[in-house]
């Protein structure tokens, strides 16, 4: 690897941004440390690169990555599906990842619901606390 910091090797992104997978997001990031954000690509698509997934399992993964609740990164999200339906991963497959990742969310519910019920039931034993 080139270890030349105003213009290092960046073979992986490079092919990302060939195979329009880039997000332009990633250039100021890209502008300062080229150099991790290669290896960081590197390690995202090792399993890939490698074979050590199946595009299938792959292209589900990656699905529920930009779909969670802590990405949601839409364009991802529609390049991961359109490949996905390319190689023949059905619609209801794709559906069953989306729903899975949606229960990333269910926390706030799980955290939440509990301290509404006692709350509410803490009002209805003692009446308004006050003002804060």
């Amino acid at each position: 690897m080139n270890e030349d910091r105003t213009n290092p090797d960046t073979p992986t992104c490079d092919a990302m941004r060939e195979a329009g997978n880039w997000n332009p997001a990633w250039d100021p990031l890209t502008e300062l440390d080229a150099q991790w954000v290669e290896k960081f690509f590197g390690m995202a698509t090792h399993p890939i690169r490698k074979g050590i997934l199946d595009p299938k399992t792959f292209e589900l993964i990656a699905i529920a990555v930009d779909a969670s609740c802590t990405h949601m990164y839409a364009p991802g999200v529609r390049r991961h599906i359109r490949k996905a339906l390319e190689i023949g991963v059905s619609v209801e497959e794709i559906l069953a990842v989306l729903q899975l990742t949606s229960i990333l969310g269910i926390h706030s519910m799980a955290l939440g619901a509990p301290i509404l019920l006692e709350e509410a039931q803490k009002l209805a034993d003692d009446g308004p606390a006050g003002t804060f």
